[in-house]
């Protein structure tokens, strides 16, 4: 097994954190190849995770199914230093709410399916609103802007395909991700996933992109889903980074939802942020010194993420 060229080691020099990242799960990576400009390429997201002791993790795409890149990485390598998952966000650049592409890439080997992201209404509404002060990566291919993709059609019922897709995650029992749609859309997609027998429902960056309360994400979590937060939004080396996302923020939440419902996921890899490792250690560190018990951060990094992916 091969590591990549010039990899880069991330020393993590707190004992504590160290010990606590010990079994961690990443599930929300974006590394290289992608038409965003990113930081690493999927081999080396694997290695400086592993040297790091976690478990696993899982890449991220807008564009394409990453479950035949980590193929192709890990025999390139010999292998990879531990299990890398993927799956498929459902945007234009796959034809959008589409159930063959869900369906390809879970009978790979991917374990997630996002609804719409970049395509969402919230994301395209948040990428006009930044202007001049970009957060959110540019492509590097020239492609056209997105259009607009939800669950409902014009007389506000849910498309027939969502259904579809649906089955075709509760039927390879993959966890099914609310994307970045607004709240109104996923207050009708997680109970109706639920209903169609799917048992793995995550809700991601609720306060980013989505802009919704704790309220209403201990309502989500009612009704069947767990809710991820995106550790680039704690760091203040991020691009994603604002003061008024501080850690009580992230703690309100945590206490809406419940600590068994919540998990962290990196959300790192572009270009000029901080690398997944870095950030972990550095939000691990935080919460810590904000009084939240060992035990509890814990779940969040480690037992969580592990149970949603099925570890």
């Amino acid at each position: 097994m091969l590591q990549p060229a010039d990899h880069q080691t991330i020393a993590i020099d707190d004992p504590e954190v160290a010990e606590l990242l010990q079994g961690a799960v990443d599930l929300h990576v974006h590394p290289s190849p992608s038409p965003f400009p990113r930081r690493l390429p999927i081999a080396e997201a694997a290695w400086q995770a592993h040297e790091a002791g976690f478990r696993a993790i899982l890449t991220k795409s807008h564009h394409h199914s990453m479950v035949t890149d980590i193929r192709a990485a890990s025999e390139a390598l010999g292998g990879l230093p531990i299990p890398v998952f993927s799956g498929v966000a459902l945007n234009n650049y796959v034809g959008g709410l589409n159930p063959y592409a869900a369906e390809l890439a879970l009978a790979q080997g991917g374990r997630m399916v996002w609804f719409p992201t970049i395509s969402s209404r919230a994301h395209i509404c948040v990428h006009e609103e930044e202007g001049e002060n970009l957060k959110f990566p540019t492509n590097n291919l020239g492609l056209r802007h997105t259009t607009e993709l939800g669950i409902l059609d014009a007389e506000g019922n849910v498309k027939p395909e969502v259904d579809d897709i649906l089955e075709v995650i509760a039927t390879h029992d993959a966890i099914m991700s609310c994307g970045h749609l607004e709240p109104e859309q996923i207050d009708i997609l997680v109970p109706r996933a639920a209903a169609a027998g799917v048992t793995r429902i995550l809700v991601n960056h609720p306060n980013f992109v989505i802009q919704a309360d704790p309220e209403r994400a201990r309502r989500w979590v009612e009704a069947g889903a767990v809710i991820e937060h995106s550790i680039c939004q704690y760091d203040e080396r991020s691009s994603f980074f604002q003061p008024d996302w501080g850690i009580p923020t992230l703690l309100r939440f945590i206490e809406a939802a419940g600590i068994d419902n919540t998990l962290l996921g990196s959300d790192l890899g572009q270009k000029n942020n901080p690398y997944p490792v870095e950030a972990y250690a550095t939000l691990v560190r935080g919460l810590l010194d904000a009084g939240l018990p060992a035990g509890d951060v814990r779940k969040l990094v480690n037992d969580n993420p592990a149970n949603l992916l099925g570890l």
